[in-house]
């Protein structure tokens, strides 16, 4: 025990040394926060030992322009399914003046994108397809120490180790394929005062979804069961991967599924009997009879499962959608089990409104402030609601409309207030709302009506997490997931000092927007769905759909949903056509103005790219016919 106190020491001691040195190499040059992580000093180390000079202008090697295409068709289905998330990741952080890239296991950039502002001066840097960004030729960078470490990294400006990328941020994430070997590595950079915060949650998110896919193509021919302790979270990134041979031998896991056994044997090669403590045949049974079911590992731990692929269906086993906003499979996000059904479903085929979705998952796992920006009847409090579920709490979810309360009353109901501290006061008191939502989420909707001194008292809640009642003296800790919601920009509010900066930048910790239903690429599976939780008989055709679909919609879902409605007075389990939603909106129709009309036909052209300049695919996703489609092509939608 002594030898192994004083062997750990020495280690310390000449690792601090070594920290030191690495300093004196780069010229004390030190980030403006002080000291950089252990992470990022032992990079420097490493650099400083291959020999690198930091104040040494920056080499730049480019691989072959045939190198280059070997390297992309050796990490063809890596690849493919990394440049939907770079598309996605470049529509979440369009205008933040970004560079994204993916690059191979040694650090080659296959693909990237980027806005034209950095774009130039990426080119200067050798920030380019076929640079080579490993950590031994460049330095500490995002690339090149997310392979060197195969964990992800933040790089901030003076942290790179050579000081010409010293006005850099970079946040990477290495990309593991189902044998847990390094397949890439995903990045995303910016200029030092356009970083955003929730950059680098986005950019796990991203990896995250890759590995999913390239598990799912490469165990394709095998049985992959989908884990998770609680079953609505089966088809979100929570969820553990889990692959078996024909004889039930365990041939690969993701690393949740990993994390979900810990403490048992998971090595690939483990028969699944000694991980579930029941015959595989048994499970093989249970599976036939359909829907997800309870494991009980060896541990004790109960397990809800579910199929995601069987060695049966390999015919229709193909390389899945790139971009899943759930775990793996079709490009679309669908309601956890268990959702009340006064709920309006969701649809969330639109990429914007799946990133949303994705990125509050990531936001309620760090607890963070959540702020969700979208126009009335747009979706919000859906949102919140998804947020709530994904983040597993057991408390209750609490919105509260801070337009509906009366100025004067607010502090009591939001802080809640002892008996007798005002007249009309309750004689035993009141919790308040925040302390109701103990232990599971409040929603401060249209949270810009919040009073001015509220404001204040709100920042000081999200600071300690104290309640302090209405005249009372003794605080009560509170833990809550906190959202907030606005349908007008906080930050002009803040400009017009009608909403404190402070909160706003409190609550702006993890912004998502919902776009409006006129912007919506899912429109038709959200009519129909709306419809549907309507009247479940009830069905639109086609020219229906398109008709609807060139309304302006300033009312978003409500005022759809009431259309809806008056459609199908004439009598339920209506086929309901052009001709019945027709009389129900203004006359002037086709999307009320050419600025809509053209925004339909970009949307439309968009599409049509997407799916590989495909009429009838187009016209099957859009839920329109054929000859609009077309009509748009030429530029001529009406």
């Amino acid at each position: 025990m002594i030898q192994t106190q004083t062997q750990t020491q020495t280690q310390t001691h000449e690792r601090e040394r070594a920290h030191a040195g690495a300093l004196r190499a780069r010229g004390a040059a030190m980030p403006p926060d002080g000291v950089p992580s252990t992470d990022i000093l032992d990079s420097w180390v490493r650099c400083m030992q291959s020999g690198l000079d930091a104040r040494a202008p920056m080499p730049v090697a480019v691989v072959e322009a045939a190198d280059l295409a070997r390297r992309r068709d050796g990490a063809e289905v890596a690849r493919r399914l990394a440049q939907a998330e770079l598309e996605t990741l470049a529509r979440q952080i369009a205008g933040s003046n970004f560079l994204l890239a993916f690059a191979d296991r040694e650090g080659v950039i296959l693909d990237l994108y980027a806005d034209n502002r950095f774009a130039m001066s990426a080119q200067d840097a050798g920030i380019l397809a076929g640079s080579h960004w490993s950590e031994a030729l460049c330095g500490t960078n995002g690339l090149g120490t997310a392979l060197a470490t195969g964990r992800p990294v933040a790089v901030t400006g003076l942290e790179h180790y050579l000081l010409q990328l010293g006005d850099i941020s970079c946040t990477a994430a290495p990309v593991r394929d189902a044998a847990g070997e390094i397949a890439g590595v995903l990045d995303a950079s910016s200029y030092l005062e356009s970083r955003q915060r929730h950059t680098q949650a986005l950019v796990q998110m991203a990896a995250t979804h890759i590995e999913n896919g390239l598990f799912a193509h490469q165990m394709r021919a095998r049985l992959v069961l989908a884990v998770h302790p609680r079953p609505e979270f089966l088809g979100t990134l929570s969820a553990g991967l889990l692959a078996f041979d024909d004889g039930g031998r365990l041939l690969a896991r993701n690393a949740r599924g990993g994390h979900l056994l810990q403490g048992l044997d998971a090595a690939p090669g483990m028969a699944f009997e000694t991980l579930f403590g029941e015959p595989f045949e048994h499970l093989l049974a249970r599976l036939h009879r359909g829907g997800d079911l309870p494991l009980r590992d060896r541990m004790g731990s109960v397990l809800s499962a579910r199929c995601v692929s069987r060695p049966a269906e390999r015919s229709a086993a193909a390389l899945p959608a790139p971009r899943a906003a759930t775990g793996i499979g079709p490009a679309r996000w669908r309601p956890p089990a268990g959702t009340a059904s006064d709920e309006r479903p969701v649809v969330a085929d639109d990429p914007e409104v799946a990133e949303a979705f994705a990125l509050v998952e990531a936001a309620v796992r760090m607890t963070a402030p959540i702020l969700i920006q979208g126009e009335t009847g747009s979706g919000k409090e859906v949102l919140a609601r998804h947020a709530h579920r994904a983040s597993g709490r057991g408390g209750a979810f609490v919105a509260v409309n801070c337009g509906a309360l009366p100025a004067e009353l607010f502090e009591a109901e939001l802080f809640g207030y002892v008996g007798g501290a005002f007249t009309g006061a309750r004689r035993e008191g009141s919790v308040g709302l925040i302390a109701s939502a103990d232990g599971g989420t409040l929603l401060l909707d249209e949270v810009r009506e919040l009073p001015l001194p509220l404001q204040a008292a709100l920042l000081r809640f999200l600071d300690d997490r104290l309640v302090r009642p209405v005249g009372g003296t003794a605080a009560r800790r509170v833990d809550v997931q906190v959202l907030a919601a606005s349908n007008a920009e906080l930050a002009d509010e803040v400009a017009a000092r009608r909403f404190r900066a402070d909160l706003f930048y409190r609550l702006n910790t993890v912004r998502v927007e919902l776009p409006p239903l006129r912007r919506r690429r899912d429109f038709a599976p959200a009519a129909r769905s709306m419809l549907a939780s309507l009247d479940s008989a009830a069905s639109l055709d086609d020219d229906a759909v398109e008709r609807l679909a060139w309304h302006a919609w300033p009312g978003n879902f409500r005022e759809l949903r009431s259309v809806l409605t008056r459609a199908l007075l004439a009598g339920p389990g209506r086929a309901l056509r052009r001709s019945d939603i027709e009389r129900l909106l203004p006359a002037a129709a086709p999307v009320a103005s050419s600025v809509l009309q053209q925004d339909a036909t970009e949307r439309v052209r968009r599409e049509f790219e997407r799916v590989g300049r495909s009429v009838s695919q187009t016209s099957r996703n859009l839920g329109i016919s054929r000859t609009t489609v077309y009509r748009h092509l030429r530029g001529a939608p009406d």
